[in-house]
């Protein structure tokens, strides 16, 4: 066999070899595995391996078993940094990052680098970062049956993420992939990656598993996806949500984000890099993103979404929010823990309507949840509820809740007119600081609290609840800290409301009150 044909042969196993000694990726089958160094990889961090990594995984995907039985195979990247610009997946193809193996994301070098971005969604809805995949460290489009696993490194240090996206040559993403099938992320470390670490765009069947996210934008997008499972990850982004729901016009038309379930991780927004290297560093203020939200694109909506053994440690809260017409219905959130948070839950139906004329204002309805508790939380910005007037955000059930802020502020520290910002891009601060230290809820009907324990740190004179336009309310078994003449509820247009073996407040029940405090 001449030099050429050795350079494309897959990793021999021979019997007390180093290649036998070194990590290996689970197969059984030497004849589908695709050590990139055969293919020209250095693996020194300084030549420009990709290409050797583009031929490993043309030839894995030609790949298929002397007995038969499906295609593809591993492209295999031993220890070592790799170098590298766009690498292109396949499909039946899987990469494999041994222990001590680093993608290192290359700095372009005169214009030259990454793939260039293919045309965009055409539309004027999205901006560029969610429009274009191919110019990114890793990206596939169309393909099913793909892998990226294993315990090395992606090191996404020569992507850029912000000002400077269109550069000749430059990268945006560590692993984009549109419209694909049947994907499976799991037990990497992404560092520094990019604008977006991981955006799935139109995948269904994916599954996000063990993964440790150390970035200074967005770690995970999830936008028009179907059947996706992100489990036991840790996922840490201060400048930018840790992981995100979205279900924008990329694609050219509305598509929902639906059969979602994240378990059993953590996000946070700890200083850039401690999570990774475990010191943990942050800034005492509040602020820092790093959280879960739905919505900030919604044109598609959000259906059957299912979160529970979440941890947020000095972040924003859990978001819920449609404000581009999309649906956001049928979600269960369960046994959350909350430290030094930035508004602790905020659901939110807005009317940005970002997207073709003539679409409706969406709806927010059909939300529990339960088993929360939250410690030293943000006193400016309490859970808050909010649709505009005239679209209710409805049925939303919230129980088994510890909820305590830091206080410490009176009513004269608050807007006590909070304005609607009807058609604004939604976030925890847009309202401004809030007037309650509990819950703010406003334009909603069909609101249970349920064993809900609202509290403060320092002494707080404002109420512990204020509901504005809200219809069927109903508050049973809560418990509110109290300051001598300060109410527990301010209600100004309530219909249906009603309170029972709550303290400090005896039972209660109005059909209409045009203003009461209680």
């Amino acid at each position: 066999m001449g030099a050429a044909g050795m350079a494309g042969a897959a990793l021999p196993l021979v019997q007390g070899t180093a290649a036998e000694a070194a990590p290996r990726p689970p197969t059984d089958d030497p004849s589908r595995v695709f050590d990139v160094r055969r293919f020209g990889a250095k693996g020194d961090g300084v030549t420009i391996d990709s290409g050797a990594v583009n031929r490993a995984i043309d030839e894995a995907a030609k790949a298929r078993p002397p007995a038969g039985g499906g295609a593809g195979g591993t492209v295999y990247f031993p220890a070592g940094t790799y170098a590298c610009y766009s690498i292109r997946l396949k499909s039946n193809v899987a990469l494999y990052l041994a222990q001590g193996a680093t993608l290192l994301a290359a700095k372009p070098v005169d214009g030259k680098g990454y793939d260039p971005a293919e045309p965009g969604a055409g539309n004027p809805y999205q901006d560029y970062v969610h429009s274009h995949w191919h110019n990114s460290l890793i990206w596939g489009e169309g393909l099913t049956g793909v892998t990226i696993s294993g315990p090395g490194v992606i090191d996404g240090k020569g992507l850029v993420g912000g000002p400077g996206e269109e550069e000749p040559g430059a990268g945006t993403k560590a692993i984009a992939l549109k419209l694909c099938r049947n994907v499976m992320i799991r037990d990497i470390t992404i560092l520094n990656g990019g604008s977006l670490a991981i955006l799935p765009t139109g995948v269904d069947n994916l599954r996000i598993d063990n993964l440790v996210i150390d970035t200074y934008s967005d770690g995970i997008n999830l936008d028009c996806c179907r059947n996706v499972r992100i489990s036991g990850s840790a996922i840490n982004t201060p400048n930018a949500d840790a992981i995100v729901l979205k279900s924008s016009y990329a694609l050219g038309k509305a598509r929902a984000t639906e059969n979602v379930t994240i378990d059993n991780c953590m996000v946070s927004g700890y200083d850039l890099g401690t999570l990774y290297d475990g010191t943990f560093k942050t800034a005492a203020s509040y602020g820092r993103t790093g959280r879960i939200k739905f919505g900030t694109e919604s044109n598609g909506g959000f259906t059957n979404i299912a979160i529970s053994n979440v941890i947020f440690e000095h972040c924003r809260g859990l978001a819920l929010q449609t404000v581009d017409g999309g649906l956001l219905e049928d979600v269960t959130i369960s046994n959350i823990t909350m430290r030094q948070v930035q508004m602790p839950i905020f659901l939110r139906l807005g009317s940005r309507m970002r997207g073709p004329a003539g679409a409706q204002i969406g709806k927010l309805r059909r939300v529990s949840i339960s088993d929360v508790i939250v410690h030293n939380a943000d006193p400016r910005y309490p859970s808050t509820i909010s649709g505009i007037p005239g679209h209710p955000i409805e049925d939303v059930r919230i129980s088994n809740i510890r909820h305590s802020l830091a206080g410490g502020l009176t009513p004269g520290d608050v807007n006590q007119n909070p304005p609607e910002n009807e058609g604004a891009y939604p976030e925890t601060t847009m309202f401004g600081p809030l007037p309650a230290y509990g819950f703010f809820i406003r334009h909603a009907k069909g609101i249970t609290l349920d064993n809900v324990e609202v509290r403060f740190e320092e002494r707080d004179t404002r109420p512990a609840y204020a509901l504005r336009d809200v219809a069927d309310a109903d508050f049973h078994h809560n418990r509110a800290d109290k300051v001598e003449g300060t109410p527990t509820f301010v209600l100004d247009d309530v219909d249906d409301f009603t309170v029972t073996t709550s303290r400090p407040v005896p039972d209660t029940r109005l059909d209409h009150t045009g203003h009461k405090e209680l």
